[in-house]
């Protein structure tokens, strides 16, 4: 694993939804991390996939791990301090953890239908207009 040093937190570009909630999360949380589209990022160099990073928000820590959806939330909020450190170690503790998934899960399985959400939400990673094919 590459030490970096900041974490990064990678979203998906293309999603409407995705992208107003990142965009609240740097306006209101002291989000401490490089913020990138799965689009533009080097997701080699992160050690992840882009099935993966259409799939769930990826939070890549300085040692090079990999964590999604919910928990990857939790950490940015516990790497943010204050106020936020508090919510993101509660998040990642069952059985908050627990609900947190299903939460995540729904809201990502269903972002097409979100405020923001585009019919690029809708589609497979693989039909997204920008999406790098997986290589062969």
């Amino acid at each position: 694993m590459t030490r970096r040093e900041r974490p990064v937190l990678v979203y998906d570009g293309d999603c409407g939804f995705c992208t107003s909630s990142v965009r609240f999360l740097e306006r209101y949380v002291p989000v401490q991390a490089e913020v990138v589209a799965f689009q533009f990022a080097d997701l080699d160099g992160l050690g992840t996939t882009a099935e993966r990073a259409a799939h769930e928000v990826l939070w890549v820590d300085r040692a090079g791990r990999v964590s999604g959806g919910a928990e990857a939330i939790g950490r940015l909020l516990t790497a943010a301090g204050g106020p936020w450190r508090a919510l993101g170690v509660i998040m990642r503790v069952p059985p908050v953890s627990w609900a947190a998934h299903a939460v995540y899960r729904l809201v990502a399985d269903n972002r097409r239908r979100m405020p923001g959400g585009t019919a690029a939400c809708m589609l497979p990673a693989a039909q997204r207009p920008g999406t790098p094919k997986p290589s062969s």
